[in-house]
């Protein structure tokens, strides 16, 4: 067996294949608190310790869920002289413009726990002044006395030269053995203080909490014969170890989405659709990311907790370029204190879930809507739905306040859902210069397929895909993964061929590290290359990608002109006369993994004739109820198509088309919706 489990705010997803190599689905209930319970009560249906499990990757939101809860450890921050004050005084960006008592993000180290010492190298990674270690002992037996968990060491140009890191590592581990450290040089070897910094914090934050949460799972998985191949999924779209992953936690920040977003690539190059737009709706949020020509954006440019009114915090480690929104099945509706209705962030999460789930919520929520309108089988859940509550709660929460029916309630959560989704789509295409009509949409999560169609008419698209296993999708994508490992290192030289010696030097450090570190043969890996550049006297960067790892004069002749383009397309203007700036060398090296690969499905079993199973009364907007017909997904053939309007679903999703739209299904089990455009 291969298996891939992720955990969601709602459901947690296991997919896993049999011997033959045929892929099976299961989905369980979320177990906040103890996840790992929620993982082990879903294997327990299929995997006995007399299994044979081949490999087992992992998803997970606990790090994520750490950071914004505030539950992790306690830090202690120790970096260089004079430069106490980096988190506080963080950047100058003030997202709320006119707001005269904005606050910038209070920093997750107080200043108390901020201490310095005595060193300091150049930029050139020179040592100017040797590390004092006289001083160690006493920062030690302080923050011993404070109740600080883990440490954090990030000293002024440790990226690069970390000497003085590594020695203070040293003397403290000599002192307190059990503490966690965390060092800036091993974390992120770029340039920007702050931003470097912090993600160090941030790593000694959770780093108490996911070795834990690991170590627990790992204990866990064994009693069920689990003990071996072992690994995790990284917010770079790659996978490592769980002794890894236990070092560097805040690799592992978006560990479960971009599984998924990867999964849409590799379908898109099997379908030969180059350019998608990946969109992922859970129980908690959606999720949406861009794919251009078959690849997956990734970025060290990455934020927690930003929006138009908040700074939010950095993270300078490599993850793949994704909006997420709090608007998930589980967002609740409300209205506010203006007299407005709003959809989400809030979840009610997996328990006690929606007003259907019958558990004690009052509160109407997108799941809601969806069954109260007719677009959700009441027969897909695993309880008695009562729809009586859900009308009662859309009638006390939502039209009364606003003097409208149920129906109309209903609806103008969905309205709200499908803006915020709709908002969010733009921000990853238009917004960067993309024409969405020139992408597919590749749908999944649980809500995706319910919520794609009309938001892709929405921006001009032509073609939606749903994949085969779309409700757990990211945990299939999990099992389309490598490994992967991403060196990323600041050198800042001018582009130019008088200065492509001195880069080639650099190129063949950063590489010779990646495959050192590689846990397998040469042979059993390739690499690849990209490169940050800016015009001389910028701030921001473009990244370039390139399949050659041999940097020459023509190939930095071709990286020249496509630097000039893609900065008119992301910044709508280029300087071909100013100097080319190279600032950080980027080197990912790929392990070869037997990763799972999309398959023919054997349809010679199904009868066709019997897929459409009943009819449903659906409201539509500006129509009100009609009678639809309804497709048993589980028997639809490949050449029969399905004219809108029609509902389409399985036992775990459901999609929903209109007039002038048709849906039909693939030789791999896709359902491949069409529809003209606006």
């Amino acid at each position: 067996m291969k298996i891939a489990t992720d955990i969601g705010g709602t459901f947690t997803d296991l997919v896993f294949t049999d011997e033959q190599g045929n892929l099976h689905f299961d989905k369980g209930h979320t177990t906040p608190g103890h996840f790992e319970d929620g993982i082990l009560h879903v294997l327990r249906r299929h995997v006995t310790e007399q299994s044979l499990v081949e490999s087992f990757i992992h998803g997970s939101t606990v790090i994520i869920n750490t950071l914004t809860e505030r539950k992790g450890g306690v830090v202690g921050l120790i970096t260089t002289k004079g430069f106490r004050d980096v988190l506080e005084i963080a950047r100058g960006n003030r997202p709320d413009l006119y707001n005269f008592k904005y606050n910038k993000p209070a920093p997750f180290v107080e200043r108390y726990l901020r201490q310095e010492i005595d060193e300091r190298i150049d930029f050139k990674g020179n040592i100017m002044k040797a590390l004092n270690i006289d001083d160690v002992a006493p920062l030690v037996n302080k923050f011993k006395a404070l109740g600080v968990e883990a440490i954090a060491i990030s000293f002024i140009h440790g990226y690069k030269n970390p000497m003085h890191e590594r020695q203070l590592k040293e003397e403290i581990l000599k002192i307190w053995p059990e503490v966690y450290i965390t060092l800036s040089s091993e974390t992120i070897k770029e340039y920007r203080e702050y931003e470097r910094t912090n993600t160090t914090v941030l790593n000694s934050y959770v780093k108490p909490i996911a070795h834990a949460y690991l170590k627990s799972l790992q204990e866990k998985l064994g009693t069920i014969g689990i003990t071996e191949h072992l690994k995790i999924m990284q917010s770079n779209g790659g996978t490592t170890s769980f002794d890894k992953a236990m070092e560097l936690p805040i690799n592992l920040v978006e560990s479960g989405p971009v599984a998924g977003m990867f999964g849409a690539a590799k379908l898109g190059q099997l379908l030969n659709e180059s350019n998608i737009i990946a969109f992922d709706v859970g129980g908690t949020t959606a999720k949406c990311s861009l794919i251009t020509d078959g690849k997956v954006n990734v970025t060290t440019d990455y934020y927690i907790e930003k929006n138009d009114k908040f700074a939010g915090y950095p993270i300078k480690t490599p993850v793949v370029d994704i909006v997420e929104i709090g608007n998930g099945g589980g967002s609740i509706a409300r209205v506010d204190q203006f007299g407005s209705l709003k959809v989400g962030p809030d979840s009610a999460g997996a328990n006690p879930g929606p007003v259907a789930y019958g558990l004690g919520n009052t509160q109407p929520t997108i799941t809601d809507a969806n069954v109260y309108l007719g677009r959700l089988s009441l027969a897909n859940f695993d309880h008695p739905v009562a729809i009586n509550k859900i009308e009662e709660a859309l009638m006390q929460s939502i039209a009364k306040p606003f003097n409208v029916t149920a129906e109309e309630a209903a609806q103008g959560i969905l309205d709200i859902a499908n803006s915020n989704m709709l908002n969010a789509l733009k921000l990853i295409s238009i917004r960067k210069g993309y024409d969405p009509a020139e992408f597919t949409m590749v749908a999944f999560g649980g809500g995706g397929p319910l919520h794609a169609i009309h938001l892709a008419q929405e921006l001009g698209m032509k073609k939606v895909i749903i994949p085969y296993g779309s409700s757990v999708f990211s945990a299939l994508g999990m099992m389309m993964t490598e490994y992967r490992q991403d060196y990323i290192q600041t050198n800042l030289l001018n582009f130019h061929k008088d200065h492509l010696a001195e880069i080639q030097r650099n190129m063949a450090e950063v590489m010779q590290k990646a495959y050192a570190e590689a846990p397998f043969a040469q042979e059993h890996y390739h690499v690849e290359m990209n490169y940050d550049l800016r015009y001389k006297g910028q701030e921001h960067t473009v990244k370039l990608n390139s399949s050659n790892d041999c940097l020459d004069e023509a190939e930095l002749q071709c990286l020249t002109t496509a630097f000039h383009i893609k900065h008119q397309q992301e910044f709508s203007f280029e300087l071909p006369q100013t100097p080319i700036e190279l600032v950080n060398l980027h080197v990912t090296i790929y392990g070869k993994d037997e990763a799972i690969q999309f398959k023919e499905l054997d349809f010679s079993h199904i009868d066709s004739t019997t897929c459409m199973k009943s009819t449903r009364r659906l409201y539509v907007k500006h129509t009100g109820w009609v009678d639809v017909n309804v497709y048993d997904q589980q028997k639809l053939v490949p050449g029969y198509v399905i004219q809108g309007p029609a509902i389409v679903e399985s036992p775990s999703s459901t999609v929903v088309i209109y007039d002038k739209q048709s849906i039909a299904m693939d030789k791999y089990g896709n359902l491949i919706v069409e529809m003209e455009g606006k």
